[in-house]
């Protein structure tokens, strides 16, 4: 409406001019006409620039949105003394805003618990105790709180997925819900230790993964949900007698005993991925918007060892965010990983980032490479996330100052997202 009136001033003061100099247009010679459309000429250019412009302004859609870069931070149980005190996080989560992060990934299943006051969890009779913080209060929901004062992200991360270790309550009181290897043995070693799994393929094991998202989606005003290489399987895995009666009963064979072959390694992983997306419906039908992130590890790894076919997962559109990890120290074999097809593949469709190693307990991680690396990444057009909090300054080889001052480089100027554009 605006537009139009402001046209319409602008063309009768336009007709009044010349009517003003001679009532007879027939009359008027052509060299006349010529020098009044010379100078009514930039009255109509101004018409069209001012146009233009506020027709861009009042529709967004005709301008495309750029893909947003992630710049994250994993928040892990060894991140619990800042967790427990809310003034510890209200520093921590102003520092990551000046320091120009946008998004936050803490912990919410770790270990066989949850990490929050859980109906379901209590319901399964797992989790005699609850992480609160060192005022009785929800750690979970302060440090939603601080992260959406401060435009953060908080995209809560299932770390164990299907993984649980052997002596919780959850491997003791549901020795059903546990798949096992061809051997009969049910553990592996893993980064977190001895661990058993969860089969994948059962329906109360399923329902109770299933609950608990549902539940932190809809408990907590969260932006999204993220797995990663732990909602899989490892291949040596799959023998239990409700997964040999199923297979059997599906492919009128018996699993073959070669845990690499590929019929096998591909049913397993399709019924991973049948449960995937089952998952991400359950998520968007209470929470639309919410981020449905995965972080696995490179593809063909993840596909072949650990049945996880996030490519698929991807390509069925029910992944909106993909963060790969990347744990290499040498920058050469860092760059050729991150250069992957799967990877640029992904950064047509969503915002894609890379894991990066920031350091572990016993395990320091230099500045220099943490900066080699990210520059890799945004080289490429890679976002990235950092594992994990306590390792990015406190604990570290380096000076805090010097550490802080080394991030800062790296992310000079804002970058704000929003669960609303997360796929373009």
């Amino acid at each position: 409406m605006f537009v139009d009136d402001m046209a319409s001033n602008f063309y009768y003061a336009g007709i009044w001019r010349l009517r003003k100099t001679n009532t007879s247009f027939k009359a008027m010679k052509s060299g006349f006409i010529v020098r009044s459309l010379k100078s009514f000429f930039p009255i109509l250019v101004f018409i069209s620039f001012i146009t233009a412009l506020l027709l861009n302004s009042l529709n967004p859609a005709m301008a495309q949105l750029p893909r947003q870069e992630i710049r994250g931070v994993w928040i892990t149980n060894n991140d619990f003394n800042t967790l427990r005190d809310r003034a510890k996080v209200q520093s921590a989560m102003t520092q990551l805003r000046e320091l120009n992060f946008n998004t936050i990934y803490p912990v919410v299943w770790n270990s066989g618990y949850v990490m929050y006051p859980s109906a379901v969890a209590q319901r399964a009779g797992i989790q005699p105790f609850v992480f609160r913080g060192a005022d009785g209060h929800d750690i979970l929901q302060d440090l939603i709180t601080q992260a959406h004062r401060r435009r953060l992200l908080a995209i809560p991360w299932f770390e164990f997925g299907f993984m649980a270790p052997p002596t919780s309550e959850l491997a003791l009181d549901y020795p059903q819900w546990l798949t096992q290897k061809q051997d009969g043995s049910q553990t592996s070693i893993s980064a977190a230790g001895e661990v058993v799994w969860l089969n994948p393929f059962h329906p109360e094991v399923q329902q109770f993964i299933t609950n608990l998202v549902v539940e932190t989606v809809t408990q907590y005003d969260v932006d999204g949900i993220q797995f990663d290489d732990h909602m899989s399987l490892p291949h040596e895995f799959g023998y239990d007698p409700y997964t040999i009666a199923l297979y059997t009963e599906e492919t009128k064979n018996r699993p073959p005993s070669n845990p690499e072959d590929q019929a096998w390694v591909r049913w397993r992983a399709d019924k991973i991925t049948a449960f995937m997306v089952q998952l991400n419906q359950s998520v968007k039908a209470r929470k639309p918007n919410a981020i449905f992130s995965v972080s696995p590890n490179y593809y063909d790894f993840a596909y072949k060892f650990q049945l996880q076919d996030w490519l698929a997962w991807m390509r069925q559109n029910i992944v909106d965010e993909l963060i790969v990890q990347i744990y290499r120290p040498d920058l050469q074999s860092f760059v050729s990983n991150i250069s992957r097809r799967e990877i640029q593949e992904a950064q047509q469709m969503i915002p894609t980032g890379i894991g990066i190693m920031t350091g572990l307990r016993n395990r320091p991680v230099s500045i220099q490479q943490i900066q080699s690396q990210v520059r890799a990444a945004q080289g490429r057009g890679l976002g990235v996330t950092f594992f994990y909090y306590e390792t990015l300054w406190n604990s570290a080889p380096e000076p805090a100052s010097k550490r802080i001052a080394g991030f800062k480089s790296l992310f000079p100027t804002p970058a704000f997202r929003s669960a609303m554009q997360s796929r373009n």
